[in-house]
């Protein structure tokens, strides 16, 4: 089975606001050693880390099938995905284990920042 882990996370948590360098390269040690513990376990299906929101563009089709680009997605957005994981588990309970492994992740002073992650099952299209 085949799940999602979404990082979802304020604006000033994304950005790391206050933190210090040794702060952030604990953070980022943590996500490098989750990540290889889940390849060497065989869970790793893919993951990345997204930029921030500013950044993010809405795209439509145009009438004419071109494409139209605007800013977005929201003026004000308070939270967002910072990041993703595909994992590949045998349940769900799994899932959620994992989930809770990367909710651990230190912040500030090394304190876990208990972020709350969205788990969801991967579909499939109907047959």
């Amino acid at each position: 089975m085949r799940f999602m882990m979404q990082m979802n996370v304020t604006g000033g948590s994304y950005q790391m606001e206050g933190w210090s360098k040794q702060d952030i390269k604990a953070m980022v040690d943590f996500m490098h050693r989750f990540n290889t513990e889940l390849k060497s376990r065989g869970q790793w299906v893919t993951g990345e880390g997204l930029v921030s929101p500013d950044q993010a563009r809405l795209v439509r089709a145009g009438d004419d099938g071109r494409p139209v680009v605007t800013d977005g997605p929201f003026a004000e957005t308070k939270e967002f995905i910072a990041g993703f994981w595909i994992v590949e588990v045998k349940d769900a309970d799994e899932a959620y284990a994992l989930a809770a492994q990367v909710s651990l992740c230190p912040g500030p002073g090394g304190k876990p920042l208990h972020m709350p992650l969205e788990v969801r099952q991967v579909g499939s299209a109907p047959a």
